[in-house]
């Protein structure tokens, strides 16, 4: 767990969700799926059960290459970020980078908090190598965040997601960790 006090006078609590947070978690994922057109999935299209989100979480936390944190303002989920890994041996080198927080609270620096985080973690795990990410061509604001912490371009995914009827180019990046 880790806590930290932001500009704008709020504390912050960046920790591991535990299997009591399923529920909570389900309800995030529901609403930021209606706050921003960014993400993979729209609002109320999380239709994980809380018994399977308990199993996932638990499975998440028991493995060395895989990071899930929760971000906490006034005992309130408002962010929720990962890196999810492969337990392949040729694979289990890369993660996968998935972060989102609650649109009320962007433009606050919980990106570059919980960013520092997960990358600190992933450099001291021992297996961690590279971190991968899709982010849509237009978002500027998380490609300005994650140019930041050195992720670099490499490729583009033409019309890879549809957002009311609209298609919309995808951008891989990725982050190498000596």
């Amino acid at each position: 767990m880790k806590e930290i006090k932001l500009k704008n006078g709020e504390t912050v609590i960046l920790r591991t969700p535990t299997k009591e947070d399923a529920k909570a978690m389900i309800e995030y994922l529901n609403i930021i799926g209606g706050e921003s057109d960014f993400i993979t999935f729209g609002a109320n299209e999380f239709t994980l059960s809380i018994e399977a989100e308990q199993q996932y979480i638990e499975k998440t936390n028991s493995m060395e290459n895989c990071k899930n944190v929760l971000t906490i303002i006034n005992d309130e989920i408002v962010g929720i970020a990962s890196i999810s890994s492969m337990q392949k041996e040729r694979m289990k080198h890369n993660g996968t980078l998935g972060i989102s927080f609650r649109k009320k609270y962007w433009g606050i620096g919980l990106g570059n908090e919980v960013m520092s985080c997960l990358i600190e973690w992933a450099k001291s795990n021992g297996i961690t190598k590279k971190i991968s990410l899709l982010v849509r061509e237009d978002n500027e604001r998380g490609i300005k965040l994650y140019e930041k912490f050195g992720f670099e371009r490499e490729g583009l995914l033409k019309k890879d997601i549809c957002v009311h009827g609209v298609y919309h180019n995808t951008i891989t990046m990725g982050l190498y960790i000596d």
